[in-house]
């Protein structure tokens, strides 16, 4: 039997912001030239298991994960959001 899932337009934009947060998190990382392992055991702060789903937009995560996700990358935290265009229309 199938289930049927209806996505709102507000679960829609949220999955879109972790999907374009993904891509620019990969790209921070592509641009330090390291792999998901090596930056991860490098630096540590998070996994290279949650780095992998964070750029593939497979998890939402807390806050928390954000600072430790800034660490791992060797930036500063608004640096994860400058440039980012969130996908903020909550009124349709």
């Amino acid at each position: 039997m199938y289930e049927l899932y209806i996505i709102t337009y507000m679960q829609h934009s949220e999955v879109e912001n972790l999907i374009n947060f993904g891509k620019l998190v990969k790209k921070l990382r592509k641009q330090k030239s390291s792999s998901l392992n090596r930056i991860a055991f490098q630096r540590g702060g998070v996994t290279s298991a949650t780095l992998s789903r964070i750029e593939n937009a497979q998890v939402d995560f807390k806050f928390s994960t954000l600072i430790r996700l800034a660490h791992t990358l060797d930036i500063p935290l608004t640096d994860l959001f400058k440039d980012y265009k969130y996908k903020t229309d909550f009124d349709n």
